[in-house]
């Protein structure tokens, strides 16, 4: 008896370590399968990527001053101070640029005809995180028909569709009071593509001199839009710069390209010719 109690001691302890062992076993396959699990669980998500933005449609802006026609700015703005027009400030012009023209007509007893005229664009590039160039355009056309529609002291503000411009394009007609003279405004808004393009003609008749018919400010608003629309195609199809799918100079803060308070004369005009010069 006390020669077997040993014995069947070491017996109990020799069949412990294979179930030991077992166990031991079991917990590091369970392990490794979890870790298998979750790996395999996250490997979909780590090779998942965002598809590409649609790239600009046009790469660069016209020459502003040269946007509008010529013959366009001797109709609209017939005694112009500068045939060539005046440039807008802007910290990066292939992003935003702008051109104005303005001048006022004496004809003597009858009085004088002022006019001004300008003509703003705005390229949008296509960015992976912010959107394509054409989505980010038509926000900012949305943008600048809604600040139109409320010009400060604008009334009779009439909006409408245009045809035949662009990808699309709005007008608004407003009149407002300036200078003790009564001006009649139109601002065509438009989108080819990527970029936005901000057309404002607007008139006033002084010393006597009928204020021009909103039929007539429409018209001239009208060819400048189309003038203006079609150089932006003109500019890019003389370039051999292909769209970009992101471009970093679009996001830069850059000057207003027209500003509001340019739109109106800061004074009364004099009925000379000479002091309108």
């Amino acid at each position: 008896m006390h020669r077997s109690a040993p014995r069947l001691t070491r017996i109990l302890a020799c069949a412990a370590v294979p179930v030991m062992l077992v166990v031991a076993g079991c917990s590091s396959d369970s392990g490794d399968k979890k870790e298998a699990d979750s790996s395999a669980s996250a490997s979909p998500d780590a090779t998942k990527s965002e598809p590409a933005v649609e790239a600009a449609k046009f790469a660069e802006l016209p020459d502003p001053c040269s946007a509008v026609e010529a013959k366009t700015v001797t109709s609209l703005v017939p005694s112009a101070k500068s045939k060539n027009g005046t440039r807008s400030k802007s910290s990066d012009a292939s992003v935003r640029t702008g051109c104005s023209w303005n001048g006022l007509a004496d004809k003597g007893v009858k009085g004088s005809q002022y006019r001004w005229l300008d003509v703003g664009f705005t390229r949008f590039a296509s960015d992976q995180t912010l959107g394509s160039g054409a989505a980010r355009a038509g926000e900012e056309f949305d943008k600048q028909v809604k600040k139109s529609e409320a010009t400060d002291g604008a009334k009779n503000v009439a909006t409408g569709s245009v045809s035949g411009i662009g990808d699309q394009a709005t007008k608004i007609a407003y009149d407002q009071s300036k200078t003790d003279e009564d001006f009649r405004f139109t601002t065509i808004v438009a989108r080819t593509g990527n970029v936005v393009v901000v057309v404002n003609y607007n008139g006033a008749g002084y010393a006597g001199s009928k204020t021009p018919d909103a039929e007539t400010i429409l018209t001239g608003a009208t060819m400048a839009a189309k003038d203006a629309v079609a150089a932006v195609a003109d500019a890019n199809a003389k370039t051999d710069a292909s769209p970009k799918a992101s471009d970093k100079a679009s996001d830069k803060a850059t000057d207003t390209a027209s500003d509001d308070s340019s739109k109106k004369p800061s004074k009364k005009p004099s009925s000379s010719a000479k002091a309108a010069s």
